[in-house]
């Protein structure tokens, strides 16, 4: 399914982020911290450290932006504590500028947030 999707372009940003995932089948939620360090409406790659047994899927939310429960799939793990995850639904485009307002990266310092939209 996700080779044939389209490929969004990814683009750099510094998010702060959690995921949260269950853990012993349904047993309890558990979330870990991490950073958004690429984004695209399609994927992205978090900053995370993985020494510890990572799940196939999971909840995605970035506070700052007041987005929450976007469904991931793990798709690889790199040897330099990054992930690449896959959406299980693509983002939105005024997701995404919100994600960039809230972005302490230097590409994005002058985006602002729209309040009419």
């Amino acid at each position: 399914m996700y080779d044939r999707e389209q490929r969004f372009k990814m683009e750099d940003t510094m998010n702060a982020a959690r995921i949260e995932y269950t853990e012993k089948g349904v047993m309890h939620m558990a979330s870990r911290r991490c950073d958004i360090i690429r984004i695209s409406m399609s994927s992205a790659i978090l900053a995370i450290l993985t020494q510890f047994t990572l799940p196939k899927q999971f909840y995605l939310d970035i506070p700052d932006a007041r987005i929450t429960k976007v469904g991931c799939m793990l798709m690889r793990v790199n040897t330099n504590n990054t992930i690449e995850v896959r959406f299980l639904r693509l983002l939105t485009q005024k997701e995404m500028n919100k994600i960039f307002v809230y972005s302490t990266h230097p590409a994005h310092r002058d985006h602002v947030l729209d309040v009419r939209a």
